[in-house]
């Protein structure tokens, strides 16, 4: 049985000053502090998620 790709997500940078929508998309990532991380399943809706966000996050596949 293949192991399901899982991706991890840092916040990186504040989200203070975003737009209402930038920070809703960081929520709901899982991420709430500076450098805390999530780890996620790897499809097409995290990887938007994270696209979105990518100035303020981190991603890295695991």
């Amino acid at each position: 049985m293949a192991k399901t790709k899982q991706l991890k997500v840092t916040l990186i940078r504040s989200t203070i000053g975003q737009k209402p929508e930038k920070v809703a998309t960081v929520r709901s990532l899982g991420l709430k502090k500076i450098s805390s991380s999530n780890i996620l399943p790897d499809n097409d809706a995290v990887r938007g998620m994270a696209a979105a966000v990518s100035h303020l996050v981190k991603v890295e596949e695991i």
